[in-house]
């Protein structure tokens, strides 16, 4: 073991044990009622509840004053990137509320129904999707502006919505992965000191063909589908959204999308339907507000307690382990290096539940691993976007599936099986891995 550690935090495997207690109760109790037949298993625990105990063994197993552990919880909770998040939430729930009441959701799938047959839908929702997140950088506000829409598809047709809300967390982290302005990105070629430009080139060839498979896999899921409903509709009502699609290309900010987003959808009621007054505006965000009010909360939780293990030493205990992991690997030094690169912010991922944080924690050891095994820092930074991205997609208590699962009211765990590009993409990262593709002609450099 080298020095990389030089006494930062001490590392310490119990101070990962608060997590687990929360996942042991709230996976635990969706579990135990799926088990007994209970309708909607994953929703008779709250999750925010769930998360009670583990802040408060979190606090006791904090090594010094109560005080400064409390703090230590709120400083996490409070971080700047958690703050965007839940105001992306507040606001995500508060458009889709107001587009919902306006008729706006409804008028735009069925806009969609008459150009695009049943069939296609869900490889147009991936597609759109990937592009909207590639171009914003983001999958949140993705997922906010497409959600909704996907969930009126699956109203208006007979396609299953966890295979709609599916494709649209599935295309959002493909943008998230591959987009040159995303959080991820600047995160991984930072910490491995590379060009955006040649993550890039490495990404691409692993990314694009699990895109491709994800699109084969939901062409043959809605080959057959029906339209169940088609009704007219009133074109000007499509304005909110087609304005939050159009502006999610021009870098402005998520906040103001969605902002401009609430504002077209008011003055469109206000205008089109007598009956939408300025209370039936406000009491609609309002109603958003309280629909995303759990995740938000939970996300805060969360992030106050991963400030916590981080500083106990945890997540410094579980790199250190996978660290010494990956000297027992048999299968070639740079696949074993490429191999504990991506376990490194795999598990890190698993724990901080954000994969920003995540590639930012692994990042320093990430870059001492590829130095030691002879990996190309260019395939180290692509492999650590790619499994964080594919790691953030899948797990039920990350920001992404609770945000699209409060807008399309189903249990995250539902949902996990039907993203499949984030399952391809695991699959076909690991044969990159396996068979080193691909070859690059600065590989060697």
């Amino acid at each position: 073991m080298t020095s990389h550690f030089h006494g930062k935090v001490q590392a310490r495997a119990i101070a990962l044990l608060p997590i687990i207690v929360f996942l042991a109760i709230f996976l635990g109790s969706g579990i135990y009622h799926t088990v007994i037949g209970t309708a909607f298993a994953f929703y008779q625990m709250k999750a925010p509840v769930a998360a009670i105990p583990a802040i408060m063994l979190a606090v006791l197993l904090y090594r010094g004053k109560l005080n400064d552990g409390i703090d230590t919880f709120l400083k996490g909770a409070s971080h700047p990137n958690l703050i965007l998040m839940f105001m992306v939430f507040m606001l995500a729930g508060a458009f889709a509320s107001v587009s919902s009441a306006i008729g706006s959701v409804d008028a735009t799938v069925q806009l969609g129904l008459s150009v695009i047959p049943p069939e296609f839908v869900l490889p147009m929702l991936f597609i759109i999707s990937a592009f909207i997140a590639t171009a914003m950088g983001t999958s949140m506000g993705t997922i906010a502006a497409c959600a909704p829409i996907a969930f009126g598809f699956t109203q208006a047709t007979d396609i299953n919505a966890v295979y709609a809300i599916g494709a649209v967390v599935g295309g959002a982290m493909f943008g998230d992965n591959l987009s040159m302005i995303s959080d991820t990105t600047i995160a991984a070629t930072s910490s491995q000191n590379v060009q955006l430009r040649d993550k890039f080139r490495v990404n691409v060839w692993i990314a694009v063909p699990a895109s491709i498979l994800s699109l084969i896999i939901y062409m043959m899921i809605s080959s057959g589908s029906q339209t169940v409903a088609f009704t007219n509709f009133n074109a000007w009502l499509i304005l909110p959204y087609a304005a939050v699609f159009v502006l999610a290309f021009s870098r402005l900010h998520v906040l103001a999308i969605l902002s401009i987003g609430i504002v077209l959808s008011g003055l469109m009621g206000f205008i089109i339907q007598p009956e939408f007054s300025m209370l039936t505006f406000s009491n609609s965000i309002f109603d958003g507000f309280v629909g995303m009010f759990e995740v938000a909360l939970l996300s805060m939780f969360l992030g106050g307690l991963s400030a916590i293990m981080q500083r106990e030493g945890g997540l410094e205990w579980l790199i250190q382990r996978i660290y010494s992991l990956t000297r027992l690997f048999k299968i070639g030094q740079q696949r074993a290096g490429e191999l504990g690169i991506s376990l490194l912010v795999v598990f890190s991922n698993l724990f901080v539940a954000n994969n920003t944080v995540a590639i930012i924690l692994s990042g320093d050891m990430a870059r001492e691993v590829a130095k030691e095994y002879g990996v190309d820092p260019k395939r180290a930074a692509a492999l650590m976007d790619i499994f964080s991205c594919a790691v953030q997609g899948l797990i039920p208590y990350g920001a992404q599936l609770l945000l699209a699962c409060s807008i399309a009211k189903m249990s995250p765990v539902e949902l996990i099986g039907a993203i499949y590009y984030c399952w391809v993409l695991t699959v076909i990262a690991v044969l990159a891995i396996i068979f080193r593709f691909p070859k690059l002609k600065s590989a060697a450099a």
